[in-house]
Protein backbone atom coordinates (compact mmCIF):
# COMPACT_ATOMS: atom_id res chain seq x y z
CA UNK A 1 0.00 0.00 0.00
CA UNK A 2 0.98 3.74 -1.10
CA UNK A 3 1.96 6.39 1.69
CA UNK A 4 -1.06 8.37 0.33
CA UNK A 5 -3.44 5.42 0.61
CA UNK A 6 -2.19 5.34 3.98
CA UNK A 7 -3.03 8.56 5.02
CA UNK A 8 -5.89 9.15 2.66
CA UNK A 9 -5.09 12.04 0.09
CA UNK A 10 -6.43 10.97 -3.02
CA UNK A 11 -5.32 12.24 -6.16
CA UNK A 12 -7.62 14.98 -6.50
CA UNK A 13 -6.65 16.44 -3.47
CA UNK A 14 -3.24 15.97 -4.07
CA UNK A 15 -2.90 18.11 -6.96
CA UNK A 16 -5.24 21.15 -5.32
CA UNK A 17 -2.12 21.15 -2.72
CA UNK A 18 0.24 21.59 -5.70
CA UNK A 19 -1.12 24.04 -7.21
CA UNK A 20 -2.09 25.76 -4.07
CA UNK A 21 1.87 25.35 -3.19
CA UNK A 22 3.07 26.56 -6.85
CA UNK A 23 0.55 29.77 -6.56
CA UNK A 24 2.19 30.49 -3.40
CA UNK A 25 5.84 30.30 -4.76
CA UNK A 26 4.59 32.89 -7.54
CA UNK A 27 3.40 35.18 -4.19
CA UNK A 28 6.76 34.35 -2.84
CA UNK A 29 8.21 35.50 -6.01
CA UNK A 30 6.21 39.05 -6.25
CA UNK A 31 7.35 39.46 -2.60
CA UNK A 32 10.79 39.16 -3.55
CA UNK A 33 10.20 42.09 -5.97
CA UNK A 34 8.39 43.93 -4.10
CA UNK A 35 11.12 43.99 -0.90
CA UNK A 36 13.86 44.14 -3.67
CA UNK A 37 15.29 41.07 -1.96
CA UNK A 38 17.74 38.46 -4.26
CA UNK A 39 17.83 36.04 -2.42
CA UNK A 40 13.99 35.59 -2.07
CA UNK A 41 13.83 36.20 -5.74
CA UNK A 42 16.22 34.01 -7.10
CA UNK A 43 15.24 31.17 -4.45
CA UNK A 44 11.03 31.41 -5.49
CA UNK A 45 12.05 31.85 -9.37
CA UNK A 46 14.30 28.79 -9.30
CA UNK A 47 11.08 27.36 -7.25
CA UNK A 48 8.41 28.42 -9.83
CA UNK A 49 10.53 27.02 -13.24
CA UNK A 50 10.82 23.44 -11.15
CA UNK A 51 7.28 23.42 -10.94
CA UNK A 52 6.91 23.93 -14.72
CA UNK A 53 8.98 20.83 -15.31
CA UNK A 54 6.07 18.94 -14.82
CA UNK A 55 3.78 20.26 -17.57
CA UNK A 56 6.61 20.38 -19.96
CA UNK A 57 7.90 16.80 -18.95
CA UNK A 58 3.99 15.79 -19.67
CA UNK A 59 3.11 17.62 -23.23
CA UNK A 60 6.81 17.51 -24.59
CA UNK A 61 7.74 13.99 -23.75
CA UNK A 62 4.93 11.83 -22.31
CA UNK A 63 6.59 11.46 -19.24
CA UNK A 64 3.23 11.66 -16.82
CA UNK A 65 3.80 12.27 -13.08
CA UNK A 66 1.78 10.83 -10.98
CA UNK A 67 0.23 13.53 -9.05
CA UNK A 68 2.06 12.19 -5.59
CA UNK A 69 5.69 12.59 -7.39
CA UNK A 70 4.05 16.11 -8.63
CA UNK A 71 3.26 16.85 -4.90
CA UNK A 72 6.63 15.54 -3.69
CA UNK A 73 8.90 17.29 -6.03
CA UNK A 74 6.47 20.73 -5.36
CA UNK A 75 6.98 20.62 -1.54
CA UNK A 76 10.51 20.15 -1.65
CA UNK A 77 11.04 23.62 -4.16
CA UNK A 78 7.74 25.03 -1.70
CA UNK A 79 9.71 24.16 1.74
CA UNK A 80 12.88 25.88 0.69
CA UNK A 81 11.38 28.89 -0.83
CA UNK A 82 9.46 29.31 2.10
CA UNK A 83 12.70 28.70 4.61
CA UNK A 84 13.75 31.79 2.54
CA UNK A 85 11.27 34.35 3.21
CA UNK A 86 10.17 33.32 6.55
CA UNK A 87 6.92 35.18 8.67
CA UNK A 88 6.12 38.63 7.45
CA UNK A 89 7.62 41.64 9.79
CA UNK A 90 9.90 38.89 10.85
CA UNK A 91 13.56 40.04 11.48
CA UNK A 92 14.39 36.47 11.03
CA UNK A 93 13.82 33.70 7.82
CA UNK A 94 13.43 29.97 8.79
CA UNK A 95 17.34 29.02 7.72
CA UNK A 96 18.32 31.54 10.48
CA UNK A 97 15.37 30.79 13.21
CA UNK A 98 14.72 27.02 13.36
CA UNK A 99 17.81 25.20 13.22
CA UNK A 100 16.17 22.04 11.92
CA UNK A 101 14.29 23.80 8.87
CA UNK A 102 17.92 23.67 6.84
CA UNK A 103 18.26 19.99 7.43
CA UNK A 104 14.30 18.94 6.79
CA UNK A 105 14.87 21.24 3.63
CA UNK A 106 18.02 19.20 2.62
CA UNK A 107 16.67 15.70 3.41
CA UNK A 108 13.19 16.03 1.19
CA UNK A 109 15.45 18.11 -1.66
CA UNK A 110 18.12 14.91 -1.62
CA UNK A 111 15.10 12.52 -1.62
CA UNK A 112 14.14 14.41 -4.92
CA UNK A 113 17.55 14.11 -6.64
CA UNK A 114 17.90 10.69 -5.35
CA UNK A 115 14.28 9.55 -7.36
CA UNK A 116 16.13 11.17 -10.68
CA UNK A 117 18.98 9.48 -10.47
CA UNK A 118 17.21 6.06 -9.86
CA UNK A 119 14.77 6.45 -12.67
CA UNK A 120 16.92 7.72 -14.97
CA UNK A 121 19.27 4.45 -14.12
CA UNK A 122 15.98 1.82 -14.05
CA UNK A 123 14.90 3.10 -17.25
CA UNK A 124 18.38 2.72 -19.04
CA UNK A 125 18.60 -0.63 -17.84
CA UNK A 126 15.33 -1.34 -18.83
CA UNK A 127 15.85 -0.34 -22.26
CA UNK A 128 19.29 -1.37 -23.17
CA UNK A 129 20.14 -5.07 -23.41
CA UNK A 130 23.93 -3.70 -22.96
CA UNK A 131 23.45 -2.40 -19.28
CA UNK A 132 22.76 -4.67 -16.29
CA UNK A 133 22.32 -2.88 -13.14
CA UNK A 134 22.00 -5.40 -10.03
CA UNK A 135 19.88 -4.37 -7.50
CA UNK A 136 22.64 -3.77 -4.81
CA UNK A 137 24.49 -1.20 -7.05
CA UNK A 138 21.19 0.83 -7.43
CA UNK A 139 20.96 1.36 -3.42
CA UNK A 140 25.05 2.41 -3.75
CA UNK A 141 24.54 4.51 -6.46
CA UNK A 142 21.74 6.17 -5.52
CA UNK A 143 23.52 6.95 -2.40
CA UNK A 144 27.18 7.98 -4.02
CA UNK A 145 24.42 9.90 -6.82
CA UNK A 146 22.99 11.83 -3.91
CA UNK A 147 26.19 12.50 -2.10
CA UNK A 148 28.01 13.51 -5.59
CA UNK A 149 25.05 16.56 -6.01
CA UNK A 150 24.96 17.53 -2.20
CA UNK A 151 29.21 18.29 -2.33
CA UNK A 152 28.35 19.98 -5.56
CA UNK A 153 25.41 22.08 -4.09
CA UNK A 154 27.99 22.87 -0.76
CA UNK A 155 30.40 23.86 -3.21
CA UNK A 156 27.78 26.57 -4.62
CA UNK A 157 26.75 27.56 -1.61
CA UNK A 158 30.14 28.64 -0.30
CA UNK A 159 31.64 30.59 -3.86
CA UNK A 160 27.93 32.54 -3.74
CA UNK A 161 29.03 33.32 -0.29
CA UNK A 162 32.26 34.33 -1.17
CA UNK A 163 30.59 36.50 -4.69
CA UNK A 164 28.15 37.98 -1.95
CA UNK A 165 31.00 39.27 0.62
CA UNK A 166 33.16 40.68 -2.23
CA UNK A 167 30.23 42.57 -4.09
CA UNK A 168 28.36 43.38 -1.05
CA UNK A 169 25.60 42.49 -2.87
CA UNK A 170 22.62 40.39 -0.93
CA UNK A 171 23.43 36.57 -0.27
CA UNK A 172 21.42 34.13 -2.60
CA UNK A 173 22.35 30.56 -0.80
CA UNK A 174 23.96 31.05 2.86
CA UNK A 175 26.64 28.59 4.34
CA UNK A 176 27.15 28.44 7.89
CA UNK A 177 30.54 26.74 8.56
CA UNK A 178 31.91 23.18 8.05
CA UNK A 179 29.94 21.72 10.98
CA UNK A 180 26.67 23.05 9.09
CA UNK A 181 27.89 21.67 5.57
CA UNK A 182 28.72 18.62 7.45
CA UNK A 183 25.18 18.24 8.53
CA UNK A 184 23.73 19.25 5.22
CA UNK A 185 25.42 15.88 4.04
CA UNK A 186 24.33 13.58 6.60
CA UNK A 187 20.67 14.86 5.61
CA UNK A 188 21.49 14.15 2.03
CA UNK A 189 22.24 10.61 2.81
CA UNK A 190 19.74 10.38 5.05
CA UNK A 191 17.16 11.57 1.95
CA UNK A 192 18.73 9.13 -0.24
CA UNK A 193 18.20 6.18 1.73
CA UNK A 194 14.63 6.81 2.02
CA UNK A 195 14.57 6.59 -1.44
CA UNK A 196 16.77 3.60 -1.66
CA UNK A 197 14.63 1.50 0.85
CA UNK A 198 10.88 2.54 0.19
CA UNK A 199 10.62 5.01 -2.51
CA UNK A 200 11.43 3.06 -5.62
CA UNK A 201 8.41 1.00 -5.61
CA UNK A 202 6.43 4.48 -6.22
CA UNK A 203 8.61 5.41 -9.32
CA UNK A 204 7.91 2.24 -11.36
CA UNK A 205 5.53 4.13 -13.51
CA UNK A 206 7.55 6.62 -14.11
CA UNK A 207 10.73 4.68 -14.85
CA UNK A 208 8.20 2.75 -17.75
CA UNK A 209 7.22 6.41 -19.13
CA UNK A 210 11.22 6.85 -19.31
CA UNK A 211 11.72 3.49 -21.06
CA UNK A 212 8.93 4.27 -23.55
CA UNK A 213 10.67 7.32 -24.75
CA UNK A 214 14.09 6.01 -24.44
CA UNK A 215 12.71 3.35 -26.84
CA UNK A 216 10.64 6.00 -29.26
CA UNK A 217 13.67 7.98 -29.84
CA UNK A 218 15.94 4.31 -30.56
CA UNK A 219 16.13 3.48 -34.46
CA UNK A 220 14.86 0.02 -34.83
Amino acid sequence: MRLRDRIGIGRHRQQQISRALSMSLVGFFMVGIWTGNTGVIVNAGVGVLATQLVPILERDYGIALDPALTLWITSAVFLHALGVVGLPGAEENFYRSLWWWDHLTHALSSSVVAAVGYTSVRALDRHSEQLYFPRQFMFVFILLFVMAFGVFWEVIEFSLGLFASATGNGTILTQYGLEDTMLDLVFDTIGAIIVSIWGTAHLTDVVGYVEDWLDSRTPT
